[in-house]
């Protein structure tokens, strides 16, 4: 007797497959998308210019970042790209520099103080001043300042200037003469010592004296206009040097006479 066929299974289940490659589908589709959402502009330009070159895909041009053709034919893209870049970092410069309306005024300052640095030094020598003076220019290129020892001006524990010192000053006041447009500040420093005296009853007041007489010199004997001068006293707060050593305290005895730019001249 022959033997009935069994009935031949039917697999229900083989939507799963294509639902799943659907789904991987799906997801590179979301993650492509992200990743252009993200792009950054100087590597797709690379990617683009290298696609472009290996396959010979936008054959035809586009129009890309910024202004002008930059996906083109693949053969001529990397050329152009870093000509490209320079551009954006120059352009990124430009506006930099736009939005720093000061820069003018402060390269113009600077090289007038430069100037005035080396007038002063060149006088500082002529005048035989090397040795009694010292010439520097600020780090913000506000001024620049002659720095005369206290221990050649005064004596220990007085205002009253020195004999021996009044050639030194003369000798200063002639330099000082040729800028009475500018603005000019004498101040007065001492050491850490204490003092306590009938005429200065601290270093602040020994110092505001001293810097105050070199001023009246400058005004007596040289003519200096008042109307640019100025004096003040800083006692002991700016030390030069340390108060530890004999050294280190005579340094810090001094007067500063600092000679600031003519603002009006920044401005033009």
């Amino acid at each position: 007797m022959a033997k009935r066929k069994e009935k031949a299974e039917i697999k229900t289940d083989g939507w799963k497959d294509t639902f799943s490659d659907l789904m991987n589908l799906l997801l590179c589709f979301f993650v492509l998308l992200y990743s252009m959402s993200t792009v950054d502009e100087v590597k797709y330009a690379e990617l683009v210019a290298s696609l472009s070159n290996s396959f010979s895909i936008f054959s035809g041009g586009a129009q890309a970042i910024g202004e002008g053709t930059l996906v083109s034919t693949g053969a001529t893209q990397l050329n152009n790209l870093d000509e490209y870049i320079s551009d954006m970092g120059k352009e990124s410069k430009d506006v930099e520099d736009a939005d720093d309306p000061l820069k003018e005024m402060r390269e113009k300052q600077h090289q007038q103080m430069e100037e005035l640095y080396g007038e002063m030094t060149e006088q500082a020598e002529i005048k035989h001043l090397e040795d009694d003076l010292d010439v520097t220019i600020d780090d913000g290129y506000q001024y620049v300042m002659l720095s005369l020892s206290g221990s050649v001006l005064f004596d220990s524990g007085s205002a009253e200037i020195r004999k021996e010192a009044q050639p030194i000053l003369n000798r200063v006041g002639d330099i000082l003469k040729n800028y009475q447009k500018n603005q000019i500040k004498i101040e007065g420093h001492t050491d850490n010592v204490p003092i306590k005296t009938s005429e200065y009853p601290s270093n602040l007041w020994l110092s505001t004296a001293r810097a105050t007489k070199v001023l009246e010199y400058f005004h007596d004997k040289k003519n200096l206009s008042l109307k640019h001068l100025e004096a003040s006293g800083m006692g002991d707060v700016h030390p030069v040097a340390s108060n530890k050593s004999a050294a280190g305290r005579a340094k810090n005895r001094r007067v500063e006479i600092k000679i600031y730019g003519l603002s009006e001249q920044l401005g033009k």
